[in-house]
């Protein structure tokens, strides 16, 4: 039998890109069912061993990555750093999964595609111009982001509904406005990640975590701007505790505040009559109460009870005992969905998923060079992941029709 033919692949970069998408040796020999000694070797340049063509095409297949990118002379240098802004080790998860990786890669390749397509249509690259710096009151800052974005207190009435789509939808429209690019993730659980930003001036992007509640999901959106307005990139959890690095806690308070002041302003909280009428560390505070006013600011029950708490209008106590409920509550309707998911699967609407998880801006870039005949129908579809026939339905779902 003829001896397999070895792929002249360069070792480093094998172990780039393994590492790049998130998998241990361990993980990545298991994935491909060989040794973790056989892996090794074929990352050491010291080793007179490498894989055949058709191991290095699932290499390449596991790592998705392109089988030229083995034969290159060098480890790519032209990526974004991420910094990691969640929580210690023995508390949360710090190495990004795969799942995680493949999420931030594919959200740096669609700015570059954006940017590309704004390129050909001629148009103007929007700049992202809001910045802070984490010495400023963040109740100032989270003020100064409710005028950038138009945002009053009569529209997030307007907003209100039981779930928090309304007012999701319509915070991620004035932040997409502002020349940021804001995708949906399903890749990772939300345990890992709430979402992550990528600083940038222009086209900076923020992804949410698509399986956390709509509540959340807005919270997180903020979180992330407020990230973008300090110009760090970082993934994040959005726990704040003191079981991360000093600078990153840092961080994460502060978009945390800023959030919390944007969603939910200090003068309008402390003038609403309900508030007014329970007085000072209240802690008597209705479940029906609490509900009604997290609906009226689109927040969900915790952000709106962690705000009662940081302007003493209820005790710590009361706060951490309806912050259990709250957990309790989420993982027996969590348990729930599952559940009904498994024994209802229900029919999913593509060309809206596809929307929701792109964003309407990178949509439109894409349909617009489709009528100007700079894509056709299939590249537009190869994209977005969608098949052609649901193309007339997305032109609808982005508001093209």
């Amino acid at each position: 039998m003829a001896a397999r033919v070895k792929a002249l692949a360069n070792p480093a970069l094998i172990a780039w890109a393994r590492d790049s998408a998130g998998f241990t040796t361990a993980e990545a020999a298991t994935k491909l069912k060989i040794d973790e000694a056989q892996l090794l070797a074929w990352e050491n340049p010291a080793e007179d061993s490498a894989p055949s063509i058709p191991q290095l095409r699932k290499l390449a297949a596991l790592f998705k990555r392109p089988l030229a990118v083995f034969y290159m002379d060098e480890v790519p240098k032209n990526f974004t750093v991420m910094r990691d802004l969640r929580r210690l080790p023995g508390t949360g998860p710090r190495r990004y999964s795969p799942q995680l990786q493949m999420e931030i890669r594919a959200a740096n390749e669609r700015r570059e595609l954006a940017l590309e397509l704004l390129a050909d249509l001629a148009e103007e690259i929007p700049k992202f111009s809001l910045s802070a710096t984490g010495k400023e009151n963040p109740e100032e800052v989270g003020t100064r982001i409710r005028a950038a974005f138009g945002v009053t207190t009569d529209l997030q009435h307007k907003w209100r509904d039981a779930y928090g789509r309304a007012g999701f939808n319509a915070w991620r429209n004035r932040v997409e406005g502002a020349g940021i690019l804001v995708f949906q993730t399903t890749r990772f659980p939300t345990d890992e990640a709430s979402g992550f930003a990528i600083s940038a001036d222009a086209l900076p992007v923020i992804a949410v975590n698509r399986k956390d509640a709509l509540t959340r999901r807005t919270f997180s959106l903020l979180h992330e701007v407020a990230h973008l307005m300090l110009h760090v990139s970082g993934v994040s959890d959005l726990e704040t505790d003191e079981n991360r690095p000093p600078e990153d806690q840092k961080i994460e308070v502060f978009c945390n505040q800023v959030a919390a002041a944007a969603l939910i302003p200090q003068d309008v909280l402390l003038s609403d009559p309900m508030v007014k009428s329970h007085g000072r560390r209240a802690a008597d505070w209705s479940d029906a109460e609490i509900s009604e006013l997290a609906r009226q600011f689109n927040a969900s029950r915790e952000a709106l009870l962690r705000r009662l708490l940081t302007f003493e209008m209820t005790t710590n106590e009361f706060y951490q005992a309806k912050r259990a409920q709250y957990l309790a509550e989420y993982l027996a309707a969590k348990a729930r969905q599952k559940q009904e998911s498994a024994d209802d699967e229900m029919k999913r609407n593509m060309p809206q998923e596809t929307v929701s998880n792109f964003g309407r801006p990178l949509v439109r870039m894409l349909l617009g060079n489709y009528y100007q005949d700079r894509l056709t129908l299939s590249e537009v579809s190869g994209y977005l992941g969608l098949k052609v026939k649901h193309i007339p339905k997305l032109e609808q779902a982005a508001g093209l029709r």
